[in-house]
């Protein structure tokens, strides 16, 4: 993966000059994630970006076409050089460095959650404070996936530190704490 980081470091770091001139660094930062789902959940789209088959021309009047009227100028730009430059095989890596940059500079902490399940509405919420009190800031980034292996619960890293609330880890623990016992 390093690799892809310095390849779209650049890129990212391009992205957010324009971005932060222009004052539209948070709504890019929200269209980078949406981006990044469709990119994610979108094999037939994935394979199409990445295809050496198909010409940056085509790639680029696609681009244009899906995402054009959902995302600013300055990276439907970007989407385009990526296009051009045969470089769409790093676009998440793109989408996600210049989050990473983002964050720093706006000095929001990322936290990761994975949950058993879909969360409700309000369960996110609730999950959203304890999470800020946990990182002492009111700009927390949540990135929610679901994981079924958890069994019920969730597990929270913020950074270096992870909370695990899973029925999995409980169980885990439970086993290393009888082990310990006899």
């Amino acid at each position: 993966m390093p690799l892809l980081n310095s390849l779209a470091t650049p890129y990212a770091e391009a992205l957010l000059q324009v971005t932060e001139s222009r004052s539209e660094s948070e709504t890019v930062a929200d269209q980078c994630k949406q981006l990044l789902d469709v990119w994610q959940n979108s094999a037939d789209f994935r394979d199409a970006m990445v295809s050496p088959v198909l010409e940056p021309e085509a790639k680029k009047k696609v681009l244009q076409s899906l995402v054009g009227e959902q995302v600013t100028p300055s990276l439907l730009n970007l989407l385009k050089v990526l296009a051009d430059r045969q470089r769409l095989l790093a676009f998440d890596a793109v989408m996600l460095r210049y989050l990473e940059l983002y964050r720093e500079q706006q000095g929001i902490t990322l936290a990761q959650v994975r949950s058993a399940q879909t969360l409700s509405e309000v369960q996110q919420a609730a999950l959203s404070k304890k999470v800020q009190a946990m990182a002492g800031t009111a700009k927390v980034d949540i990135d929610l996936s679901v994981d079924p292996s958890l069994i019920g619960g969730f597990v929270v890293s913020l950074g270096s530190q992870v909370i695990d609330a899973s029925l999995a880890g409980q169980v885990r623990r439970l086993g290393l704490a009888l082990a310990k016992a006899s």
